[in-house]
């Protein structure tokens, strides 16, 4: 019988020469990367060499940072004059002359150039900002990396309890210990409450068992209409409410009026402070919508208004109550009471919460240091303000250009409309070479094909010995 003719080779062969095919191709590829590879980084070596680091090439480092100084100024200055006229334009309306408007002696567009010769008499409150700026940070810097967070942290309202220990310290200073707490912010918290200085100084002594000056204090009273003659004593156990409060005799009327006069006296300006930074900041916007501009504003300034009158109120409501059940006064009345007050903040929304106990909580530091070192727990470092500033300046940009998501939104949007730089408004408008978008092309055409060639590598390895078959 003839012999049967000649069969192809097995398909397993073909099925071996696909799999080196693709095998090789890989190798290439792989080659092919380190190449590109290699050639980005001697670009980035020689543009390190040849090239200032400086994303600002039409203009020099010097030029852009007087440019970023310029602009930062004028900016402030803007909020500055914009806040004073607008506070004066408020004082017209009460019927204040028209002259006062543009009284150059009074305004406030002159201090905004004095601001500038005067920094470091603002360095130790920045300092406390900044620390708290840079603590909040670096935890949450911690937190996002599971590294480290605080008990109850998650709470609901862990915010309002920070602002509450805050304002309990700086009330119990403001009435105990007012020489810790900065001149303008005691002048700020005098003129928003209802009691006068005189009373505030004899809850002072009276609690601190020192003679009450007797003299001046039987003048304030003298020079209120109405008022009802109250036995004086040089070593009270307690303040009595017809002292602190000598205009009305029910501590009821008295607390609702101190608090209708603190919204009457601070509208004006938180009005000013949520509308002209806006204006100032967000020119094309506030030019597109004025009207809901004027309406935001407005209702962000009741909403901030009601919260601290009812600070005042609540504030002066748990003095008055202290004496209707108790025969003599205590300092620690006077750190509940700020506590208590601070719950007010609820008013606020949830956002401002945040931002307003880190406004208040360096202030408390501030107190709480002065006590410390006064009564020799700390030792007193001269200049210390002015190293730490720096510090934690530096800290906040090192977030701001690394981890710019650990920070308040409000702070980084803030820093970045101040400065114009490219490292405080990264974008996508770097050049990218011809190498990097060939790597970005050949990763998404490389990965759906991944687990497939795995795959085929995988079996024809269980068949075939693959180191045989010769590469490239």
């Amino acid at each position: 019988m003839p012999s049967p003719p000649p069969t192809s080779s097995p398909p397993q062969l073909n099925d071996t020469s696909d799999v080196s095919a693709e095998r090789r191709f890989r190798e290439a590829e792989d080659r092919l990367r380190e190449a590109v590879e290699e050639l980005q980084r001697r670009q980035r070596s020689a543009r390190q060499l040849h090239q200032p680091p400086c994303d600002h090439a039409d203009e020099s480092c010097v030029a852009n940072a007087i440019g970023n100084l310029c602009q930062s100024f004028l900016l402030s200055y803007g909020v500055r004059v914009g806040i004073g006229i607008l506070l004066r334009a408020f004082k017209l309306a009460r019927g204040k002359s028209y002259s006062s408007l543009l009284d150059l002696k009074n305004s406030k567009a002159l201090d905004a150039c004095y601001i500038v010769f005067r920094v470091f008499d603002f360095v130790e409150g920045m300092m406390g900002q900044d620390f708290s700026r840079l603590a909040q940070c670096a935890y949450n810097s911690a937190k996002s990396k599971n590294k480290f967070h605080l008990w109850g942290s998650h709470w609901r309202h862990g915010d309002s309890l920070l602002f509450s220990l805050a304002c309990a310290q700086v009330m119990y200073a403001f009435v105990m210990r007012p020489e810790s707490l900065p001149k303008s912010y005691q002048d700020f918290i005098q003129k928003t409450g209802p009691v006068a200085r005189p009373v505030y100084k004899a809850v002072r002594d009276c609690c601190r068992g020192s003679r009450v000056d007797v003299a001046s204090l039987s003048a304030f009273l003298a020079s209120k209409k109405g008022h009802n003659s109250v036995k004086l004593e040089e070593f009270p156990s307690i303040i009595p409410c017809s002292i602190i409060h000598p205009d009305t005799n029910s501590c009821l009327a008295h607390n609702s009026k101190a608090a209708s006069a603190t919204f009457r006296k601070t509208f004006p300006l938180y009005f000013s402070l949520t509308f002209v930074p806006f204006v100032v900041l967000r020119l094309q916007k506030f030019m597109d919508a004025p009207v809901r501009t004027c309406w935001l504003a407005v209702k962000g300034a009741v909403r901030s208004t009601s919260f601290l009158s009812a600070f005042v109120g609540i504030f002066q409501a748990v003095i008055c109550l202290h004496r209707k059940v108790a025969t003599k006064d205590h300092k620690l009345v006077y750190w509940v009471a700020g506590g208590m007050a601070a719950l007010s903040v609820l008013l606020e929304k949830k956002a401002r919460r945040g931002e307003l106990a880190l406004y208040v909580l360096p202030r408390a530091g501030d107190s709480l240091w002065y006590i410390l070192v006064n009564r020799h727990f700390l030792p007193d470092i001269k200049n210390a303000e002015v190293a730490l500033f720096c510090a934690c300046m530096g800290g906040i940009m090192y977030y701001l250009e690394h981890e710019p998501d650990t920070m308040a939104p409000f702070l980084r949007g803030l820093i970045r409309r101040f400065l114009a730089s490219r490292i405080s408004n990264p974008g996508t408008t770097s050049n990218r070479s011809a190498s990097y978008s060939y790597l970005q092309a050949l990763d998404a055409m490389k990965k759906p094909k991944l687990q497939d060639n795995r795959d085929a590598e995988t079996s024809a390895s269980e068949k075939y010995n693959i180191e045989s078959i010769p590469g490239l």
